[in-house]
């Protein structure tokens, strides 16, 4: 397996492309993407955890019944989420699809993010999505990236490049997601797609099994989105004999996949709102899997934590704390505690005490913009690894005036 270039449109077949159509006040952002394959795929979904979901959700949940899609379009700005005529909006965002595509609408995948609460203004969606269709291109992942983004500063996109029966395979994404990021299926919108040759149902299985590890162990903020999707398309033109469970076929699929969900996984994290540095909390030694995703992930939302990050403070006490509430069975006088960034490494806590450490050398190691917060337990073999950000002034500023 190999990283590519390409996002959405590295598998064959796939076109994708973004542009402006309206429903931002920034005219200078685009805030509708599309993205279509030439001929009819295997589909696969997961959406948020949320009680309260977005209207694009309810209607997916019906298109994708049969495992089969062909299209998606997308919309920022509006998340399309708590109105009346919300799911009428999001049908007729499929139907708009279908025709400038030529698909059915029952083939198109529907998503929105953006404000919570204010109605969808279908025509500016209506107007552009013919224009759109015409500007759909193997080089529109980017463009697209652009046009699901809200708060993000950057668009998101990996690929990879695997060989399979025999066939050379490719798998690729794009996401956004800054605020609003907590790890509850599935923290923001992802888009997968790739040429493999595969059932709805094992993409699927392959679907939920590397989410667990990657977009499920992501938190920025601890707020589920009520519109978080993850949607992935297989067209199946590069011909590989067809991927069966439990075979080193399927075991080469699913590491493509999550090597993708990790990459994006990775970058909403470090592009959380506000956010100066990436948290990557890595624990070992856990007594069963669960305990060390617990203890990851207790790390990781502890805001207290992400503050003292924020101060490149090596308060290692709050680590110990998160640790101890995070419903893990663990030892605490068993446990470790370093920080790692390209600046070094140091041991801050041992067998759940502290140790004399600099904390120059701390603070030189807690500057950058990329930690590692190395969790050690002494419990048993299980690893797991969580990803966040700190804590700053500025993801106040952003999210004190979000809707104005």
């Amino acid at each position: 397996m190999k990283q590519i270039e390409g996002g959405v449109t590295a598998a064959k077949g796939f076109v994708a492309g973004g542009m402006y159509c309206g429903i931002r006040k920034n005219k200078s952002k685009p805030d509708l993407a599309m993205i279509l394959s030439e001929k009819d795929c295997s589909a696969a979904a997961a959406y948020t955890s949320n009680l309260v979901k977005g209207a694009p959700i309810l209607v997916c949940k019906k298109n994708l019944a049969d495992g089969k899609a062909r299209a998606v379009i997308v919309n920022s700005g509006n998340a399309n989420t708590c109105n009346a005529d919300g799911e009428e909006k999001a049908w007729q965002m499929c139907e708009i699809a279908g025709k400038a595509l030529q698909v059915k609408p029952e083939d198109v995948i529907v998503a929105s993010t953006g404000v919570i609460g204010q109605v969808l203004p279908i025509e500016p969606i209506a107007q552009a999505a013919p224009e759109l269709a015409k500007r759909l291109s193997p080089e529109g992942s980017a463009m697209a990236a652009k046009a699901i983004m809200t708060t993000d500063t950057i668009e998101k996109q990996a690929a990879v490049e695997m060989e399979i029966g025999g066939k050379t395979v490719r798998l690729g994404g794009i996401a956004k997601g800054s605020g609003m990021i907590h790890p509850n299926m599935c923290t923001m919108l992802c888009f997968v797609t790739t040429d493999a040759v595969i059932s709805p149902k094992v993409l699927d299985k392959a679907l939920h099994a590397a989410i667990e590890d990657t977009f499920n162990m992501v938190s920025v903020d601890g707020d589920t989105s009520t519109n978080d999707t993850i949607a992935v398309l297989a067209n199946g033109l590069a011909e590989n004999p067809e991927i069966q469970e439990d075979t080193p076929e399927y075991a080469v699929f699913l590491e493509g996949l999550k090597d993708v969900c990790c990459r994006l996984s990775r970058m909403l994290a470090k592009d959380g709102e506000g956010a100066t540095k990436l948290l990557v909390c890595k624990v070992s030694g856990g007594k069963t899997w669960e305990d060390a995703r617990k203890v990851a992930k207790g790390v990781i939302c502890s805001t207290l934590f992400k503050a003292a990050m924020f101060g490149a403070d090596a308060n290692w006490g709050r680590v110990l704390c998160a640790i101890g509430y995070s419903g893990a069975q663990v030892d605490i006088e068993k446990v470790d505690v370093s920080f790692a960034s390209s600046a070094g490494s140091i041991e801050v806590c041992r067998m759940g005490a502290g140790v004399d450490f600099s904390e120059e050398k701390a603070k030189e190691i807690l500057c950058q913009d990329e930690i590692d917060v190395l969790v050690t337990l002494r419990d048993g073999t299980y690893a797991a690894q969580a990803y966040g950000c700190d804590l700053t002034y500025d993801y106040v500023k952003i999210n004190g005036d979000y809707r104005t």
